[in-house]
């Protein structure tokens, strides 16, 4: 197992999580996502990402009845992660069959890592201000199930700074313990970075190679770094993530990609670290939290 594969970040949760994990977004096809993660465990990944939208929870948890055993692991060597957008519901209850239903489908006792997906209510106004109350009311939620111990640690997912103060000035007790977002050289955030930092939030990255087209990995600056230091576009974009202790979970289904993206055991010299994080392009792949009250 690479360095990288084995390196973990130690949560305000007091629990690690591998900096290095699988993303499942889009993958619902039992055979395709069972050989995903045959791959990815045997390649040494031991996070798993996956979320309540992505409607693949029950073929995981299937898949997971098979190869722990295959690979001699254990429910404690995997680190599975799975998120949930809140609802416009006054009563916080939701929150824990939400995640009792995410157990079932994972069969599970509990969860690594649960996150509040979206700073937005489900069929709520983007603009409206009562988001700051339904997401006080999830993350109510997510504290109950976390101390019935169904949950290691709790975060959230396209939290801005604004959101993020909000949270941490009525967290019920806990903080949060991860931030993720979409971070890669064409779209990330020194504020946010510094603010993660200095609440002792991780933040992990989605979306680390771009949009669907490739573009991001065909960028003629990122492949001039990998040219220059014998790595594919997506190693570039994933080690300049990584090389910041910023978490990534890129998806991939066959088993060449899986094993690129975790063959991470190689640093970029500090030039090339500043030329990618100051590329002229400024492009967002993916949802856009900022106008969301």
């Amino acid at each position: 197992m690479s360095v990288c594969a084995r390196k973990t970040v130690l949560l305000n949760s007091g629990h690690h999580i591998p900096l290095i994990g699988l993303g499942t977004y889009t993958i619902t096809d039992a055979s395709i996502l069972h050989n995903s993660l045959d791959y990815a465990l045997s390649s040494g990944y031991r996070l798993i990402d996956t979320a309540t939208v992505y409607r693949n929870e029950s073929q995981i948890g299937e898949s997971l009845k098979v190869l722990l055993p295959k690979y001699n692991l254990t429910r404690k060597d995997i680190f599975v992660t799975s998120k949930f957008i809140p609802e416009a519901r006054e009563e916080e209850n939701y929150v824990l069959a939400t995640v009792e239903a995410s157990l079932s489908k994972l069969q599970l006792d509990y969860i690594d890592l649960y996150l509040i997906h979206w700073p937005a209510a489900r069929g709520v106004s983007m603009h409206s201000p009562e988001n700051a109350k339904y997401r006080d009311i999830a993350w109510k939620g997510l504290v109950s199930a976390q101390k019935k111990g169904l949950l290691r640690s709790i975060g959230v997912s396209n939290y801005l700074e604004r959101h993020l103060s909000e949270l941490l000035e009525k967290s019920h007790g806990i903080p949060p313990a991860v931030n993720q977002v979409e971070w890669h050289p064409h779209h990330h955030s020194a504020e946010l970075l510094s603010f993660c930092q200095q609440h002792n939030i991780f933040l992990q990255a989605y979306s680390s190679l771009g949009g669907g087209t490739g573009s991001l990995t065909l960028d003629p600056v990122v492949q001039s770094v990998a040219q220059k230091l014998g790595q594919t576009g997506s190693q570039i974009l994933l080690r300049w993530a990584t090389q910041k202790d910023i978490g990534v979970i890129p998806k991939a289904r066959s088993q060449h990609h899986v094993e690129e993206n975790i063959a991470l055991d190689f640093s970029i010299p500090e030039d090339d670290m500043r030329i990618l994080s100051s590329m002229s392009v400024r492009e967002k792949y993916a949802w856009n939290p900022a106008n969301i009250n």
